[in-house]
């Protein structure tokens, strides 16, 4: 029985020929067409004025941290369930991580603790979508505002996500986006940072090209010191072509979910992605969290889905839990979700076949 991976990336003659034609003639005066027309076209999708594609979407957050000068001194909260990406760029400018629980049903972060988390030294909350959840972004703006600080939105994994008819990346100051290789859209490795806003777009095009200017007259002449987080060339192409069949990447995320959830909702004890009637599930990473009650750990059912043939994903560590942070043990849901919950595959071309067989090891495993 051939063995079912947890993410396989969809890529058609379309994104190739545009990756080809990159290859052979992008170069010289046409070295960034692609990278500027997939900037336009995502931006567009989203609903953002202005998008930078860069290598990757740490890459990304820590262009939109830098340019709002956030640094030593200043504290940043955000979920302590998340991956390490969300984190680092804050730790590389100095800033001071303040991580904060999250909530039992949506498994992002907790308005009122991020609410009992502000200081006079609070810069930013960072709002990761988890998994394609969406978090609370009424409760999270109006927190923001009533203390002038800025919400960023960390929606690596929510493409296509809709929170109250707005996409996920649409609602914070500045929104960060990955396209990982497991990501719904791919180009293999990269990012986009998205704005509304003028002045930080100007401020992250500068630092993302060596803290050059774009209306700098000299040559090789940096106005302050930058990064070097561009996305390739080759990597927008595949981008673009990616960007031309959205719809129907993000649908077939959704329709693997709700043929999960069509098959597994009834099982007493578990509990799947959640989709509130005000929002549309990105449906990145279906996930299934088992009850406390039910005694299932997430090595059970990681031994389980090994013995089936099958990749499965373990749900993110609390942040700190781990080696290089405090722990903050009193971030209950945090530290307790993981240890039983699970990740499964969703990936375009996944037939319904694979997707019994993902369902059948959580059956028994509940039935056990």
């Amino acid at each position: 029985m051939e063995r079912i991976p947890y993410t396989v990336p969809s890529i058609t003659e379309l994104e190739v020929g545009y990756a080809t034609d990159a290859a052979r003639t992008g170069w010289g005066a046409k070295c960034y067409d692609y990278i500027h027309r997939f900037e336009q076209q995502f931006s567009e999708y989203i609903g953002a004025k202005h998008g930078v594609a860069t290598s990757s979407c740490t890459g990304a957050m820590e262009l939109g941290l830098a340019a709002l000068k956030i640094g030593a001194g200043d504290e940043v909260i955000l979920a302590d369930t998340n991956w390490i990406a969300t984190v680092a760029p804050l730790r590389h400018l100095g800033a001071t991580p303040v991580f904060v629980d999250i909530l039992p049903d949506s498994w992002c972060l907790d308005p009122n603790a991020v609410e009992a988390a502000i200081t006079p030294k609070t810069k930013a909350i960072i709002a990761t979508h988890l998994y394609g959840n969406l978090c609370d972004m009424s409760a999270l703006s109006l927190i923001a505002e009533r203390h002038g600080i800025a919400l960023i939105e960390d929606a690596a994994e929510a493409l296509g996500a809709k929170y109250k008819g707005q996409l996920a990346g649409s609602i914070g100051l500045f929104s960060t986006f990955s396209f990982h290789g497991t990501k719904t859209l791919t180009t293999g490795e990269g990012g986009m940072f998205l704005t509304s806003d003028p002045a930080l777009f100007k401020a992250v095009t500068t630092l993302s090209n060596h803290g050059r200017d774009a209306a700098q007259s000299k040559q090789f002449w940096a106005d302050v010191i930058g990064y070097k987080f561009k996305m390739s060339n080759i990597q927008a192409a595949i981008g673009c072509g990616q960007i031309e069949r959205i719809e129907a990447l993000t649908s077939r995320k959704q329709e693997i979910l709700s043929a999960y959830k069509s098959r597994l909702g009834g099982l007493n004890g578990i509990a799947l992605n959640p989709e509130p009637a005000h929002c549309v599930n990105g449906a990145w990473m279906p996930t299934v969290v088992f009850d406390e009650a039910l005694g299932i750990l997430r090595e059970d059912a990681q031994t389980a889905f090994q013995n089936a043939d099958i990749d499965a994903r373990v749900f993110f560590y609390p942040l700190s839990s781990q080696p290089m942070f405090e722990s903050v043990t009193t971030n209950k849901n945090a530290w307790s979700i993981c240890e039983r919950a699970i990740n499964l595959p969703s990936f375009h071309d996944m037939s319904i076949d694979q997707i019994d067989r993902v369902c059948a090891v959580v059956k028994d495993l509940v039935k056990q």
